[in-house]
């Protein structure tokens, strides 16, 4: 059977060789300075047949972090430890993003430098809880960022895509979604601004506008690309009217070139109640509001991801927790093998375990037999 998943596609400056992008997965492998490791390399390496792999969320600033052993793009070394991630890619023959993130509230003062407060649009603590080196705490009481802090944390988003860049990456993609800083702007349950950037959807979406703008400056519209989430509840995060939000934040991407949209499918519900099976609803709503590559995510497999892009209403399909456990899956989608199954205890966990030590389907029939 030929799969509209194994087709190329155009994003930006460049020819895909299919539609399966690897979604951003924090993996917490990194230094605890942010610095990628050997291990990063090969765990990209291994997964170079993905049409697009979007890099783990990486972060802009020191405080932008909400985990440990994240990796970072503001500093020299970084960008040269990303640089043997990105030509171990080129080498495979794969193309490579880099996700630039700020968590805003969903961090505490264990993460933060000199253990200062986080920062947010308001002083609106996020639910739930975050790893730390001390262990796992509630999230932290955050500050609301001051009106004239904003233009920095703006520019921190130009560098960083700019650095991306230089360490090789071929685009950039802005983290607006999951209840991270962006989006904490974006939603009224975490703004309640009642400056320019906040009240009316024009000032909540100014912010992202702005990061948007600064990274385009620096890399060029079509290596750019967004990630939106209508339906994400992390963090406590929280909108009044969700869908118009979305909707003009997405009539507003149109018409800038950019490389492409991503957004998340529902998969839970507040409470934490699954819906894995239900039909993708973001798609076919804002699908139609954008000009640009659509890329579709939410706990999709091979049929789901057929189905909806024989509908029309994606471009691409991310998959995430199976190429955690299949660094081949496009092969293993083409020839429709069996998958590995991941292991959600080593999503987070040091060392290779979980990480790099998933057999391809030639590895795992070398070791049967």
């Amino acid at each position: 059977m030929s799969l509209r998943l194994l087709s190329p596609v155009q994003v930006g400056p460049y020819r895909l060789a299919n539609r399966m992008v690897m979604a951003p997965l924090t993996r917490s492998r990194s230094t605890s300075d942010g610095v990628p490791t050997a291990l990063n390399v090969e765990h990209y390496r291994q997964r170079a047949s993905a049409g697009l792999i979007v890099s783990e969320a990486t972060l802009i600033a020191p405080q932008g972090r909400g985990t440990p052993d994240t990796p970072g793009l503001w500093s020299d070394a970084q960008v040269e430890a990303w640089k043997a991630v990105t030509a171990a890619v080129h080498e495979a023959g794969g193309r490579i993003f880099a996700q630039l993130w700020h968590v805003g509230r969903q961090s505490h003062p264990a993460l933060q430098p000199a253990g200062e407060a986080p920062v947010a649009p308001s002083a609106i603590q996020a639910t739930g809880q975050c790893r730390t080196p001390e262990g796992v705490v509630d999230f932290g009481a955050p500050r609301a960022l001051e009106l004239d802090e904003i233009p920095g944390v703006v520019e921190a988003y130009g560098r960083a895509a700019e650095r991306a860049i230089e360490a090789g990456f071929d685009g950039v993609e802005m983290h607006a979604a999951n209840g991270y800083l962006i989006d904490q702007f974006l939603q009224d349950g975490a703004n309640a601004r009642t400056d320019a950037y906040g009240g009316p959807l024009e000032n909540r979406s100014r912010f992202l506008f702005e990061t948007l703008e600064a990274a385009v400056a620096a890399v060029g519209a079509e290596r750019v690309g967004i990630r939106l989430s209508p339906h994400n509840v992390h963090g406590g995060i929280s909108d009044s009217d969700p869908w118009a939000l979305h909707e003009h934040v997405v009539q507003g991407l149109a018409g800038r070139g950019l490389a492409y949209l991503h957004v998340i499918e529902p998969r839970t519900l507040p409470g934490g109640r699954h819906r894995e099976g239900e039909a993708a609803n973001a798609a076919p709503r804002l699908r139609p509001l954008f000009d640009g590559p659509y890329i579709a995510a939410g706990g999709f497999g091979r049929d789901g991801a057929e189905e909806i892009l024989a509908q029309g209403h994606a471009d691409m399909v991310a998959f995430g927790r199976w190429f955690i456990s299949n660094p081949d899956l496009p092969r293993r989608f083409a020839e429709d093998l069996p998958l590995n199954p991941y292991d959600r205890k080593t999503f987070y966990t040091p060392g290779p375990g979980g990480y790099t030590d998933y057999p391809t389907w030639e590895e795992a029939g070398a070791a049967a037999g």
